[in-house]
């Protein structure tokens, strides 16, 4: 029999002698005064004169995870999940019964706690506990107390587990409840209406991504879970509802990393009568507004970087930066014109050691020069602005440059936090774009928009000047909490298979 065997026997046995005494093991509920937490917060600061003369009443419950015994007297650790308390235990100071429950408790058990507030001699806030009452038998040993779950698959396999050791990771997800509840509060604030879009879509539309397909039985046709929001959110836009929001689950069937995951949170909101230049300085307000909400500073620190949230942030033309970041590499002037000369732009990628096919255009070829030599440099707030036509099947043209859209993404850590531009809304141009598109799949670039006819009919029937974002929840968090990872922030995030 393997230790961990002989631990869940033990714990068997316990739960066995508790059911012999009639106590039940899983009663219906238990009337609390007080969480933990209210007790930590409320008299923490509370010396133990002041205690010792207001006496303080409470009855709490939590999950025992210490159980110290010195002689007379034992301690037990009690934690609501977010904050712990002492609770002082003497065998005079119990009813019988109740102090047989207590020597029969596991590690992990819940129960419920009845007594006053006092200080022991090392100055530690403790209930002195005069009943106390079982509520739920926690059947699998816990990991060592000591030093907590720090295995990183079972911290996401078992989140349940993570939560119950890992104070730290109780406190990201408050980080992220707390950015949401902001993010929804200033743009209430600001006229938007928040609103549902379809997560099962005929056409998987918004964004150039492989999606997941599934079929429905009644209708005979296959769906695509949302990849995106926005098309429907732009319909809404024409309808005559100016200022929309989505807080979207989006999926898409794609590579899972530090910074991907199959299913994740997309902020969109859409702005008639606005272009990119109104939301890049709204979205300078909404991410320091949201980090002081949710971590209480806009000076985070994310690995091990400091970052500073506040406004203005910097700017980077894309062309512009990529030119002069690759001609630094190759030792030679590299000018926007020659990025914008499909030739030359997938020379000089190929000189800079990324491989691209000999088909692809001119504003991929620029694209993927910027990301491959600026991303990882982008730790503080960035603008990268003016995007190629050919990456922007959806975006406004520039009036004076139709090869270039009014586009932006937001980098902070070094990956993209948002992406936003100036929509277009010429039903003839966005249908020439969606053609454009069609054709790049049939010379095999996979990453292409499909034809969306209804969103064309729609904007025949007229959408305003509008400007819209997304901004990634999952990877915002992330650096609003300071967690290196995607999984961290996500619940239950995505794993393979153990097989």
């Amino acid at each position: 029999m393997t230790l961990l065997d002989e631990q869940i026997q033990q714990r068997q046995a316990n739960l066995q002698a508790l059911q012999a005494l009639g106590v039940d093991v899983y009663p219906r509920r238990f009337d609390r005064t007080h969480t933990i937490s209210e007790l930590s917060d409320g008299f923490g600061d509370r010396t133990a004169e002041a205690l010792d003369s207001d006496r303080i009443d409470t009855v709490t419950a939590g999950r025992v995870l210490a159980i110290r015994n010195f002689g007379k007297a034992s301690f037990l650790g009690l934690s609501d999940g977010r904050q712990r308390i002492q609770i002082y235990i003497r065998q005079d100071a119990l009813p019988e019964q109740d102090f047989k429950v207590f020597r029969l408790l596991d590690f992990g058990d819940h129960i419920g706690v009845e007594g006053h507030l006092f200080r022991t001699k090392t100055g530690e806030l403790t209930i002195w506990a005069r009943r106390i009452v079982f509520l739920a038998k926690c059947h699998l040993p816990l990991p060592e107390k000591w030093h907590g779950l720090q295995d990183v698959e079972t911290r996401y396999r078992q989140r349940y587990l993570d939560l119950i050791v890992n104070p730290d990771s109780r406190r990201v997800f408050e980080v992220r409840t707390k950015a949401v509840t902001a993010i929804r509060r200033f743009l209430d604030s600001r006229g938007f209406v928040e609103v549902e879009t379809p997560v099962m879509q005929p056409i998987a539309g918004g964004a150039a991504a492989r999606p997941f397909v599934t079929h429905h039985n009644a209708l005979d046709m296959d769906l695509y879970l949302r990849i995106a929001p926005e098309l429907y959110l732009k319909r809404l836009v024409v309808g005559g509802m100016e200022r929309v929001y989505e807080l979207a689950r989006n999926f898409r069937n794609e590579g899972v990393s530090t910074q991907h995951n199959p299913e994740f949170t997309m902020l969109e909101f859409y702005q008639a009568y606005a272009d990119y230049h109104e939301l890049m300085a709204m979205t300078e307000e909404l991410i320091a507004y949201t980090a002081r909400e949710a971590a209480g500073t806009d000076e985070v620190t994310f690995n091990d970087q400091s970052i500073s949230l506040k406004a203005p942030f910097r700017r980077l033309s894309l062309r512009h930066a990529a030119a002069e970041h690759a001609g630094l590499r190759i030792g030679e002037t590299v000018t926007e014109a020659d990025l914008r000369d499909a030739d030359r732009a997938v020379a000089i990628a190929a000189r800079l050691g990324i491989a691209l096919p000999t088909h692809t255009s001119a504003g991929k070829a620029a694209t993927e020069i910027f990301e491959r030599l600026w991303e990882a440099d982008l730790v503080q707030p960035t603008f990268v602005y003016d995007f190629p036509t050919e990456v922007s099947p959806l975006s406004k043209q520039k009036p004076d440059d139709p090869a270039t859209v009014e586009r932006f993404e937001l980098y902070i850590g070094g990956f993209e936090v948002a992406n936003a531009f100036s929509e277009l809304n010429d039903p003839h141009e966005q249908r020439r774009r969606f053609e454009q598109q069609l054709d790049e799949k049939r010379k095999g670039d996979a990453e292409t928009h499909p034809m969306d006819e209804d969103y064309v009919r729609a904007l025949e029937y007229g959408l305003p000047p509008t400007a819209g974002e997304g901004i990634g929840i999952d990877r915002l968090v992330m650096v609003l909490s300071g967690s290196p990872s995607i999984r961290d922030v996500i619940l239950f995030p995505h794993m393979r298979r153990r097989d």
